[in-house]
């Protein structure tokens, strides 16, 4: 959105108002000029968060994610173009530019659904997938510190496995991630298993059952150590979470798994990348996906 944006109005400052935890990801956006921490925006009186947005001579706001107290609040700031949704009832009372947008039976991609709300703003018609792709841009804001870059093999492939999705989406399964790190063979491989904080205590006595070309990095970075190292990186698989769609957008080579189950099938949720790909179980559920489809996949990339 903040790529079509730029080129709607090239000479635009694009503010992305969220919470704490997406900010890394938001400052590695060339698009986005300025990411508003909402964390810290909430800690200001109702008065001073008015005054905020005003100081900011912010001319319009896009309301993504429909939150009503945002919606209230960029009103009584007299921001002058409100777009939201017709679907919340909210927003009939803030918003001035109302978009008709059903996402639930949709069969257009999460990020082509996000462009429809900029209809009001000028853009004409959804894009295509290769030309949204054309419009993402992420690099990391920070380089990789040595004791992180000296991890990897660059005489092999250095491949991150995300195991969970810190219950986010539908699993592959450790013993499936188990025998992937099996089969693919020392020689070609440096294999990395990642994870957040939480997601350590879980995946720490499995990792030990793995081959020794696989290395153990969950809960040892920051989120902007995370995408540097991912950026760094030649693949990453996973289900349909972040660092999915992170590895997509820095341009490595990403295979994410999904369901054929609305609405977090691939259709809506697959990764956009020039190098991303996703396998589809054809079920609610992986089992589908085979250990030998994924081999398949990965080895090729090599």
């Amino acid at each position: 959105m903040a790529g079509y944006l730029k080129d709607l109005y090239p000479k635009s400052k694009i503010l992305f108002l969220g919470k704490a935890y997406t900010g890394p990801v938001i400052k590695c956006d060339k698009f986005v000029d300025e990411f508003v921490d909402y964390t810290e925006l909430l800690k200001l009186s109702y008065q001073e968060q008015i005054t905020f947005l005003q100081q900011k001579n912010i001319d319009a706001i896009v309301h993504v994610f429909p939150n009503k107290q945002v919606a209230k609040l960029s009103k009584q700031a007299g921001i002058k173009t409100r777009i939201g949704t017709t679907n919340r009832i909210f927003h009939w009372f803030t918003c001035n530019n109302l978009v008709k947008l059903s996402r639930k039976k949709s069969d257009l991609h999460e990020a082509q659904l996000n462009l429809v709300l900029l209809k009001p703003l000028g853009l004409k018609e959804v894009q295509t997938l290769p030309q949204v792709i054309a419009h993402t841009s992420l690099k990391p804001t920070i380089s990789l510190s040595e004791k992180f870059e000296f991890l990897f093999d660059f005489e092999k492939f250095n491949l991150i496995l995300h195991p969970k999705s810190n219950g986010n989406g539908v699993e592959w399964g450790l013993c499936n991630y188990k025998k992937l790190a099996d089969a693919l063979p020392a020689d070609k491989f440096k294999i990395f298993i990642s994870g957040s904080d939480k997601e350590k205590e879980l995946l720490t006595p499995w990792i030990k059952t793995l081959p020794s070309h696989v290395v153990d990095i969950t809960g040892t970075m920051t989120l902007d150590e995370f995408i540097a190292f991912i950026y760094r990186a030649d693949g990453l698989l996973a289900s349909g979470t972040g660092p999915l769609h992170v590895a997509a957008a820095v341009g490595i080579r990403a295979l994410g798994l999904f369901p054929s189950l609305r609405p977090i099938h691939p259709g809506r949720w697959a990764p956009l990348g020039k190098k991303a790909e996703y396998l589809e179980s054809g079920n609610g559920d992986l089992e589908n996906i085979s250990v030998e489809m994924v081999a398949a996949k990965i080895n090729n990339w090599k």
